[in-house]
C-alpha cells in the first residue's frame, strides 16, 4: 500500500487529493496549518479509518516541516511514495495585483513564502523519506536503472509560464509560480541522480472551482471551469503515468507539456 503526503490538505485541491487517494486505498498523511479547524478533512478521516493521518504543518515554518518529517519517520516507517505540495496563495489582497501600482513588498514576500519557498523546504527535508519509497506511484520504465522510488508534485499554474504570458498582471502569483517551476527543474536534476531517484514534476490543474479562484469565475470561458473532482481525476491520471524520463517537466491537467 503506497503512502502519500499532501501539504495543504484541509481544503480545495489538497482536500480533494486526499479524498481521491484514500478511495484508491492509499494511505495519506494529510498536513495542514490548523487540524483543529479542518472539519472537512476530519470527515474524510472518519470515513476511511486507518488511512488518513492528520498532521500539523505550516509550510512557511522550517521547524514545523522538520516535526512533520519526524512524525513520518516514527509513524510511517520513514518512507513515502508521493508528496504533493498543494497549498497556495492567489493574491496577497482580495483585489489582486492587476497592475504594478498594486504590488507591495509585503505581499510579494507572503506569496513567495507559501507558493515557492515552502515547497522547496518540503523537498529538502522530505527527500530522504521519498528516496526510501518503494516506487508504487507512477509508471516504471522497463529499464531498472530508470525506475524511481517516489514522485514529488508541485502544484503550479499556467500563469507561471514565462513563454505563455500574454496578459501580464498578477505579479506575485506569476513570479512565485515561475520560481516554483525553477525549483522543480532544479530538484529533478539533483534528485534524479544515483540509484534512488525521485520524479519531480510541476502540474497545472486548470481553473478549478475552489475558494481560491471563485472571485474570478465570471472571466472563465464556458466549459473551462473544472469541479475539484474533475481536476484531481485528470491530475492523478498524469501522476499515474509519469516515469523518470518525465522528471523536471511542467504538465497541464490533460498531460500536455507547458513551456517554462
Amino acid at each position: 500500500m503506497p503512502t502519500a503526503l499532501i501539504q495543504g490538505a484541509s481544503r480545495g485541491i489538497g482536500l480533494q487529493f486526499c479524498r481521491a487517494l484514500v478511495s484508491r486505498g492509499t494511505k495519506v498523511v494529510a498536513c495542514c496549518r490548523d487540524p483543529s479547524n479542518a472539519e472537512s478533512l476530519r470527515n474524510v478521516q472518519s470515513q476511511h479509518p486507518g488511512l488518513v493521518d492528520i498532521v500539523q504543518l505550516d509550510v512557511t515554518s522550517e521547524t514545523a516541516i522538520q516535526h512533520a518529517v519526524q512524525h513520518v519517520q516514527d509513524a510511517h516507517a520513514g518512507k513515502l511514495e508521493l508528496l504533493i505540495n498543494s497549498s497556495g496563495i492567489l493574491s496577497p489582497t482580495r483585489k489582486g495585483e492587476t497592475s504594478l501600482k498594486e504590488v507591495t513588498l509585503k505581499g510579494l514576500k507572503e506569496t513567495f513564502a507559501v507558493n515557492a519557498l515552502g515547497p522547496l523546504m518540503m523537498a529538502k527535508y522530505f527527500s530522504p523519506i521519498l528516496m526510501a519509497g518503494e516506487g508504487t506511484i507512477g509508471k516504471q520504465a522497463a529499464d531498472p536503472k530508470r525506475q524511481h522510488a517516489a514522485v514529488l508534485v508541485n502544484m503550479s499554474a499556467r500563469v507561471g509560464s514565462i513563454g505563455d504570458n500574454r496578459l501580464g498582471g498578477w505579479y506575485s502569483y506569476r513570479m512565485s509560480k515561475s520560481a516554483l517551476n525553477m525549483a522543480t527543474k532544479n530538484l529533478s536534476i539533483e534528485l534524479g541522480r544515483g540509484r534512488k531517484k525521485i520524479v519531480c514534476v510541476a502540474l497545472h490543474p486548470g481553473t478549478v472551482d475552489t475558494d481560491l479562484s471563485r472571485p474570478y469565475h465570471k472571466n472563465v470561458p464556458k466549459g473551462k471551469l473544472f469541479s475539484q473532482e474533475q481536476s484531481i481525476n485528470y491530475l492523478l491520471s498524469v501522476i499515474d503515468d509519469v516515469s523518470i524520463t518525465d522528471t523536471g517537466k511542467f504538465y497541464a491537467w490533460d498531460g500536455s507539456e507547458i513551456p517554462y
